[in-house]
């Protein structure tokens, strides 16, 4: 259940214990709350500090929209695909799994030599418009098509990730899952970051307590040309994870010949959808959220060393329909590379094939919130499905 916060313009529904968020998180949504354009605020279990909004807030606006309430990682989100295999059938050395994995999906900042041929992303069609509608993107985009091209079916760096799981307890205990937390790459970041410093220098944002809060509002040319762009890039986002899913599939088909695969589901946490509540049209933004509709899939994923969860929405619309995306940060990255060492990472990953060393240390699961709390924290908002343990875990 939810605890209502008063004190500005609009109360902030939260999943979260007040007293244990930050103090920075708590005027970032105080800020929010009193955007005269804002028609109702909630807060997930992970909520914690973000740029300009906080994440795991979801914002509900009236004829506007904050580009920074998005985040930079436009359509960022997560696919997740069960197999037909069991523990027994994974190869004994999992580092050869982890490394056809990485062959196949570049990671980092590495992208592919050539594109992917779209032939080869069941489920997915349109990729022709989708191409075409590049040349009506923000100007300051224009030459990065190529890169745009190569960037799709790569998995960035960060807390991305390629999971190769098992599903814990119930009658499908052993089961293996597929699953991945990627973005729109570079192009999202890029028509983001554009678009942010645009609503900035809008005359109606000039008295805001935190300018990085900056809206859109309906009717003007600087709403459509972000709507266009935001769109789009949810769209990369959503093809970005459904060709990686696609060449994570052809690794594990390589390594365990004959194994099938379900339809996958997938899931956006940074993105912003028209909806209906209290019969208001409504701009709503999940930035560290996902849609939790009655009977919406999502995955809500620990970090590198815990697990994560399959879940099904409750539509709960005292929350917008939305649930969290994740764990949440506990620490900011900075903090945790002074705080562990890779021995630590080592010791908090025992049992997974993954990296270990000094460059993922911010990855670190103590970094991060408890998972099974965060799932406890919002029972009103969705059920567990499956609760997953990853045996493999590759990272940029």
């Amino acid at each position: 259940m939810f605890t209502a916060v008063e004190g500005a313009r609009v109360p902030i529904r939260m999943w979260a214990d007040p007293a244990t968020v930050e103090d920075a998180a708590m005027r970032q949504l105080h800020n929010v709350a009193n955007l005269p354009w804002v028609h109702g605020l909630a807060v997930m279990p992970d909520v914690h500090y973000g740029k300009g909004a906080t994440v795991g807030s979801v914002i509900a606006m009236r004829d506007a929209v904050s580009p920074a309430a998005v985040g930079v990682d436009i359509g960022c989100g997560m696919s997740a695909v069960r197999t037909s295999l069991t523990a027994g059938d994974l190869p004994d050395d999992l580092g050869k799994l982890r490394r056809r994995i990485e062959d196949a999906v570049p990671v980092g900042f590495a992208m592919h030599r050539t594109p992917v041929n779209p032939a080869r992303v069941p489920g997915t069609g349109g990729w022709n418009e989708f191409w075409s509608a590049f040349g009506q993107l923000h100007d300051g985009v224009q030459n990065l098509r190529d890169r745009a091209r190569a960037q799709i079916g790569s998995l960035g760096g960060g807390n991305h990730f390629i999971e190769v799981c098992l599903e814990q307890g119930g009658p499908d205990a052993g089961r293996v899952w597929l699953m991945l937390h990627s973005g729109s790459r570079g192009i999202g970041n890029e028509l983001a970051k554009r678009h942010i410093d645009v609503a900035r220098k809008l005359p109606h944002n000039a008295d805001l307590p935190d300018r990085d809060l900056a809206v859109f509002v309906a009717g003007t040319p600087e709403m459509a040309a972000y709507r266009r762009d935001l769109f789009w890039a949810q769209d990369y986002a959503a093809r970005n994870r459904a060709t990686m899913v696609a060449l994570v599939q052809q690794a594990v088909i390589d390594t365990v010949p004959g194994v099938r695969f379900d339809e996958p589901i997938s899931c956006h946490h940074n993105y912003v959808a028209e909806e209906t509540y209290d019969g208001v049209d409504v701009l709503v933004t999940r930035k560290g959220a996902i849609r939790a509709g009655s009977g919406d899939l999502g995955i809500i994923p620990g970090s590198m060393g815990t697990g994560s969860y399959i879940v099904r929405g409750l539509g709960n619309e005292t929350s917008f329909h939305s649930a969290s995306h994740g764990a949440g940060r506990r620490m900011s990255r900075t903090k945790a590379r002074k705080t562990f060492t890779a021995a630590d990472l080592a010791a908090q990953t025992d049992g997974v094939e993954c990296r270990k060393d000094e460059g993922v240390v911010d990855e670190i699961p103590a970094a991060y919130k408890d998972i099974d709390s965060v799932i406890k924290a919002q029972a009103d908002l969705v059920e567990v499905v499956a609760h997953l343990k990853q045996v493999v875990c590759v990272k940029g």
